[in-house]
């Protein structure tokens, strides 16, 4: 399956401690994020989690999806806060944020 993204796409990760004492840290220790930017309009053309459930990655791609970062990554993470309910939600907010970061050093807003 060949997936095409836009000529000036970049891609982008993030990474953050998963909280200690839950199943998930005792096998993977840290959740990544990794978002394909078009930097022409800054959208999120597409991400992926690095969860075990597949349920719980298409969820939270479904809501990152279609952002633009250059409007911030608050309101993406008011989002996330919203309609999550996860007990890693904190390390997946850290991720998304440390996967803007980097967004924002490498290429700008």
């Amino acid at each position: 399956m060949q997936i095409d993204f836009p000529s000036n796409s970049v891609m982008v990760s993030g990474f953050a401690q998963l909280p200690k004492g839950t199943t998930l840290y005792e096998k993977y220790k840290v959740v990544g994020v990794v978002f394909v930017v078009d930097l022409n309009t800054s959208q999120i053309v597409d991400a992926t989690f690095t969860f075990v459930a597949d349920l719980t990655n298409k969820f939270l791609v479904s809501l990152v999806k279609g952002y633009y970062l250059n409007q911030g990554i608050d309101p993406l993470l008011a989002e996330v806060r919203k309609r999550c309910q996860l007990p890693s939600l904190g390390a997946v907010i850290q991720a998304i944020r440390s996967c803007y970061d980097r967004y924002v050093e490498s290429f700008g807003n």
